[in-house]
């Protein structure tokens, strides 16, 4: 029986659904222009999201560590910060762990845009707050995702189309990255090269409009002061081409070294029990107490120490010692699970890594090489491009930082070289590695730019023939015998745990294995997938590579979750290819081993 709504609801609900009605109408033909407005609205409050950042971080940190404090706070202060970090984001925030670059990428590319408030907001308070309890990590990574939470919070509320809410989640990023590093040709440069992953980006007017007031917001309310005070730079010889080149291979394996080296520690970390990750944090808080307690110019951020390096005013021996704490520090405290990202951590490895090396080099060649500072410049980019893997946009970045011709080349000899050096020797760029460990497949540059039209999602299956992972093997065998397919997913209650094809079902039953569940015989491990995303042509190169018939669709945010499947003939029809495929049932006979 149908109850009808009182006569004190209708006239509200009735009303609300009038305007929601004239509100999408109006809407939907002023799409383009409410999305310019949108960007200034981004890019002015993402400025002040990341100046109230910068502020917070700063007078709290004085707070907690005021001029001439006991040494004991150097200990006490990050333990229990990251305690209490640790178990806000664990118990509350489980997205604002980490740097914020992959999360912003997953919602861009798994999750339709889609940045919750509550994450924006934890990102924020949390990071600050471990920030400024001496965590060695950056801000600019959260400040990315705290940029573009708020362009996915406002397109949602205002009700814009998903595609459109996507579109807005790269200009939060490059509004962010602007206030961040009082970089706005940068931003830009980041948020299509990293973020978008595409320099050609319909975007960019966008992308640029909320860069540029982000920018003038930094500039409004904290002046036009750049982020680090650089000496005039001149090229003193030639030799030292030769010099840039030798801090470019250096920087390329430190950045290899920092990279593997966190994604080894997370990757352990992350294989614990799950009940037991409120507390992972304490362990890179105590790691930089204890540190910290001996050397102090390890705490925190650190762009002090990187404006004396830069100045040439800092002792060898402690930009190296810096350089092994500042790794072990950053590593430990990110693979733990604090909040922060890894943009100032490079910037600072790099700076005392240059630094380092000119010294040396105005040692031995006084008359032939530029100050310490110089290198110590160049060095934050090669470092930067290492770890990162964008080098244009760290050139760029270092030239609005100085504002000087004369760096260009130097850096692009350094970046280009460590580049080289970090893509040989780790393949895989750390903001993808990190994503795949979280179980989040993120598009590469070769998926994103497929040379076909045709997706996965145009000829995949949404109700495939599925196996339930309890069904036992000569259950499953009777089952597909008369099948055409030669493999199948399986499921655990609408949870994807792998594939298993017939020659494994077959083998099994005459292995005297057929009262078994399918769970014990499913191939689990790197199970050949697609996207729904991908080219078309990517699914066939797949199929043939594994000689399969059929390949999950997977969806990108999480590996067990079952989209559809995509079979060889779906494929080949879409390509107007008939008359071939597997009309007939293949052959049961199997040979096992």
């Amino acid at each position: 029986m149908a109850f009808a709504p009182s006569a004190g609801n209708r006239p509200n609900h009735t009303w609300r659904a009038a305007l929601e009605t004239r509100w999408s109408a109006q809407l939907h033909g002023r799409e383009e222009q409410l999305f310019l407005l949108l960007s200034l609205l981004i890019g002015a409050l993402t400025g002040l999201a990341v100046v109230a950042f910068i502020v917070l971080t700063e007078r709290v940190g004085i707070r907690f560590f005021p001029i001439g404090s006991a040494a004991w706070r150097r200990i006490a202060i990050p333990v229990g910060g990251s305690l209490a970090m640790g178990y806000l984001l664990f118990r509350f925030f489980p997205y604002a762990r980490g740097s914020g670059v992959p999360q912003t990428k997953a919602a861009l590319f798994a999750r339709d845009g889609f940045i919750s408030l509550r994450t924006v907001l934890g990102k924020f308070f949390c990071t600050a707050t471990t920030l400024a309890c001496g965590i060695p990590l950056g801000r600019e990574g959260p400040s990315v995702q705290v940029g573009a939470g708020i362009a996915s919070v406002l397109g949602r509320w205002l009700g814009l189309s998903p595609d459109k809410v996507k579109a807005l989640i790269p200009v939060g990023a490059a509004a962010a990255i602007a206030a961040a590093f009082n970089t706005p040709m940068a931003a830009v440069l980041f948020a299509l090269e990293e973020v978008m992953g595409d320099m050609n980006a319909p975007i960019l007017g966008s992308v640029v409009l909320a860069s540029a007031t982000s920018w003038a917001m930094l500039r409004l309310v904290l002046g036009n002061n750049p982020l680090f005070q650089v000496p005039d730079y001149t090229l003193v010889h030639p030799l030292e081409f030769g010099i840039y080149a030798l801090l470019g291979i250096a920087g390329g394996f430190l950045s290899v070294a920092f990279t593997k080296l966190l994604l080894g520690m997370r990757a352990y970390f992350l294989s614990l029990p799950k009940k037991t990750w409120w507390w992972h944090p304490v362990v890179g808080g105590l790691t930089v107490g204890l540190m910290g307690f001996f050397v102090p110019q390890l705490l925190g951020v650190g762009y002090v120490y990187v404006g004396n390096a830069l100045n040439g005013s800092m002792a060898l021996k402690l930009m190296l010692l810096l350089i092994v704490l500042k790794l072990i520090g950053v590593t430990v405290s990110y693979a733990s699970g604090n909040a922060g990202g890894i943009f100032g951590p490079s910037l600072f490895l790099g700076a005392m890594l240059g630094g380092a090396i000119g010294t040396v080099a105005h040692h031995l060649l006084p008359g032939y090489t530029a100050m310490p500072g110089a290198y110590a410049l160049v060095g934050m980019g090669a470092v930067f491009a290492g770890i990162v893997r964008v080098p244009m946009t760290s050139v760029l970045m270092i030239f609005e930082m100085t504002r000087d011709y004369a760096v260009i080349v130097p850096l692009m000899i350094a970046n280009l070289t460590s580049l080289f050096i970090s893509r040989r020797f780790q393949k895989q760029p750390i903001y993808e590695a990190l994503a795949h460990q979280d179980g989040i497949h993120l598009p590469t540059p070769g998926t994103l730019h497929g040379s076909s039209r045709r997706t996965v999602a145009q000829v995949m299956r949404r109700s495939p023939e599925i196996l339930p992972a309890e069904m036992l093997v000569k259950d499953a065998v009777a089952q597909t015998r008369s099948g055409q397919s030669r493999n199948w997913p399986v499921t655990d209650k609408h949870y994807f745990v792998g594939m298993v094809t017939r020659e494994t079902l077959e083998c099994a039953f005459v292995d005297g294995r057929k009262e078994n569940p399918l769970k014990d015989i499913v191939e689990t491990l790197h199970v050949p997938h697609v996207h729904m995303d991908h080219a078309l042509h990517l699914a066939l190169e797949r199929m043939s590579q594994y000689h399969l018939d059929l390949l999950p669709v997977i969806h990108r945010a999480d590996i067990h979750k079952l989209e559809g499947v995509v079979t060889l003939r779906d494929v080949l029809d879409s390509y107007g290819v008939t008359g071939v495929g597997t009309e007939d049932p293949p052959s049961t006979d199997t040979f096992c081993i």
